[in-house]
């Protein structure tokens, strides 16, 4: 991994710098791209950002936390090739890379402690993506990607 993308708003700004710290102590190479403070601002700008980078392939993976996670989830996916999933146990986080190969995991700030987050991003960063039956349906989702970007010129 090149580096690991990760950003929020104000609402996620103190899971994100905690979580950084952590990632950055585990030598983990991490880019911050905002917000910096815990000044009110509008989520819609920072998970457009950091999944822009992933849907451009400039980035493989990226982490977005927000209050509840939703709004975020929402922005990222709205990107062809990013595969955002809301995540707030350890099961979600495992079978998200197993089962859908997600490249942004987004966190609700106002669900998760630390700790869980913790796990929660370590176990989604060190699984890896399980092909079989589940390549058929990520095929699948690319297929629609393709239609939309076809219907919407």
């Amino acid at each position: 991994m090149k580096e690991l993308l990760i950003a929020s708003d104000h609402a996620g700004f103190i899971l994100k710098k905690k979580l950084s710290a952590f990632l950055k102590s585990k030598g983990i190479l991490v880019r911050d791209l905002g917000t910096y403070n815990k000044e009110r601002c509008d989520y819609p700008q920072y998970a457009y950002k950091l999944a822009k980078l992933i849907s451009d392939g400039k980035n493989k993976l990226g982490i977005l936390a927000c209050k509840s996670g939703i709004g975020d989830s929402i922005v990222a996916n709205r990107l062809p090739g990013v595969r955002a999933a809301l995540c707030y146990n350890l099961k979600a986080a495992k079978l998200s890379r197993q089962h859908n190969d997600s490249n942004v995991l987004v966190l609700g700030a106002a669900f998760v402690k630390m700790e869980l987050v913790k796990k929660i991003v370590l176990l989604w960063l060190k699984t890896d993506f399980a092909g079989g039956r589940h390549r058929r349906r990520l095929n699948q989702i690319k297929a629609i990607e393709k239609k939309i970007r076809r219907e919407c010129k």
